[in-house]
């Protein structure tokens, strides 16, 4: 098995000239190097190499510019990062709203496995999660101050309350079991079928996964592809072998679930965040066509166009 040495900085900095990148302030480059981390900054590398298989940078190329697409990936991953957390907030008050308009108030009634998917093939499932939202109760009731105050005051905790202390994944796997009324009580207000929600919440919670541990973002991809949506037709997205070639399990996916997800304000202020976070690291890199970084991150050219759809 390879293994990986330690190089020093001026070392790193030698890999990336011996690989055709041009370093204007070597001192500079070192301090980002150090600060950032050598490896996740070179992971921006491939829209600037000439392929991957070459893995030397197109003629022009410098560090400056490499660094740039880092800090517009952070810049991106902030915006999406909070647009995200107020797609969840969202979904946990219509679910909460829903269940307990249904099921009552008090966390006994409304965990009751009765109230969830009766299909015989999800019943492990539907205990597993249940014993999961129970044990966030017990672990963290009382180091969450609304939480504390019902336990202490009324005995017991809100449904409303308790989506609070689930993360966003506990809600993609709450939702999950729903009964299929249920899921589409809450499918309803976003205008989508209940197995398209499902698809989303599951896809929009991994991505709130990568935000929150700084991963790469803006060209991400995964292995779960999103319906098709009149938004592509609508877009005129261009087609190979009768499938999308933008906006199915790129950064425009998520996108267009942000379109169906957030309400028409939030989402036009979102896309006017991200468009001015574009039009900044145009200005900063030119080695390389903006054209090619939209399409690593599956951006159609017209993709500012999706926000006067209505």
């Amino acid at each position: 098995m390879k293994t990986k040495e330690f190089k020093t900085l001026d070392e790193q900095v030698e890999i990336l000239k011996n690989k055709g990148l041009t370093i204007n302030d070597v001192d500079k480059t070192k301090s980002l190097l150090l600060r950032e981390n050598y490896f996740f900054i070179n992971g921006y590398r491939h829209v600037f190499l000439k392929s991957d298989k070459q893995r030397v940078f197109i003629k022009g190329s410098t560090f400056d510019e490499l660094y740039a697409v880092f800090q517009f990936d952070r810049s991106f991953r902030n915006v999406l990062f909070k647009n995200l957390l107020i797609v969840e907030n969202n979904l946990k008050s219509i679910i909460s709203y829903r269940l307990s308009k249904k099921y009552g108030i008090r966390e006994k009634d409304y965990l009751k496995p009765s109230n969830f998917s009766q299909d015989i093939k999800k019943v492990r499932q539907v205990n597993d999660v249940l014993n999961k939202i129970k044990r966030q109760i017990k672990l963290n009731g009382r180091q969450h101050s609304a939480t504390l105050h019902y336990l202490s005051n009324y005995g017991y905790v809100p449904l409303w309350i308790l989506v609070k202390l689930l993360s966003f994944g506990m809600i993609n796997e709450l939702y999950s079991i729903l009964k299929p009324e249920d899921k589409l009580s809450v499918a309803e207000y976003y205008n989508l079928d209940v197995e398209t929600l499902g698809i989303y919440i599951s896809l929009l919670s991994n991505y709130r996964n990568l935000c929150a541990h700084e991963d790469i973002v803006y060209e991400h991809r995964t292995q779960k592809e999103i319906p098709d949506t009149r938004y592509h037709r609508e877009l005129d997205i261009p087609m190979m072998n009768d499938e999308y070639i933008y906006g199915k399990n790129d950064i425009f996916a998520v996108v267009i679930m942000l379109k169906y997800m957030l309400t028409e304000s939030d989402f036009t202020d979102f896309v006017n965040e991200v468009s001015y976070d574009l039009s900044l690291l145009d200005g900063r890199v030119s080695s390389v066509p903006q054209s090619k970084i939209l399409d690593r991150m599956g951006f159609p050219e017209n993709w500012e166009e999706i926000s006067k759809i209505k």
